[in-house]
């Protein structure tokens, strides 16, 4: 069966742009179309949806709205996937969301909009348990933490790095494999090497590596999730 989604967007062209694109996809089906946190809320009771496709920020205040439902999800829904849509490529955003637990979630740039495969496909991870961080937020967080002095970082190689940035974005030994023209043996001991390097736990959930290199690559003086964030992209 196609999978259920709501979409929440404040912007118009924005909105309209995912229900046509998603229309046409045989695997999902938009059953919701919202424009403002209070909307999304009631469609979500009224929907039941198997995912929500939200805007990160939208009225009433415009500050963390999408992240802000998913949240609440946790706890009052927590079988619905959620995967939020974001013109900042500001990695506390991506951080705040996975605070209360990185599967069944996925932080995308707007940008990736035009993709009906990328899209689709983040839908379908979240609804999987998965999860999925942009590709462009983990290479601001490998190369933040490259530059900064005393960064275990420096010790992987060259090959490790784009193992752990395949990590972060939430793909399978597998998918890493196939992506880097790899072995799925040859991935499987370079993530043992690098979570050795960086002190963290090795984990064969895909949701719990993801969560794991996130933090481990923010900086905690310049990334804390929250108002932080906030202020420095207003």
């Amino acid at each position: 069966m196609a999978l259920r989604i709501v979409i929440a967007e404040d912007t118009f062209v924005v909105r309209e742009g995912l229900t046509q694109l998603l229309a046409s996809e045989p695997t999902v089906e938009v059953v919701g179309v919202c424009e403002d946190k209070h909307s999304l809320v009631e469609a979500i009771e009224r929907e039941r949806p198997d995912v929500v496709l939200s805007d990160i920020r939208m009225p009433p205040l415009r500050e963390a709205e999408g992240i802000e439902v998913a949240a609440r999800l946790r706890e009052t829904h927590p079988e619905i996937g959620v995967v939020i849509l974001s013109q900042y490529s500001e990695p506390g955003f991506a951080l705040q969301l996975f605070e209360s637990g990185s599967e069944q979630r996925a932080y995308l740039l707007k940008e990736r909009v035009a993709s009906r495969k990328e899209i689709v496909s983040a839908v379908h991870a979240v609804a999987e348990g998965r999860s999925v961080v942009d590709p462009k937020i983990v290479d601001e967080l490998i190369a933040e933490r490259v530059r900064t002095e005393g960064s275990p970082l420096g010790e992987l190689t060259a090959r490790e790095r784009e193992v752990l940035a395949e990590v972060a974005a939430g793909k399978s030994n597998l998918a890493i494999a196939e992506t880097l023209f790899l072995t799925k043996r040859a991935v499987e001991k370079h993530i043992n090497a690098i979570f050795l390097k960086l002190s963290l736990r090795n984990s064969d959930d895909v949701s719990r590596r993801v969560k794991a290199a996130l933090m481990f690559l923010a900086d905690e003086r310049r990334l804390v999730p929250g108002a932080d964030a906030n202020e420095r992209v207003n």
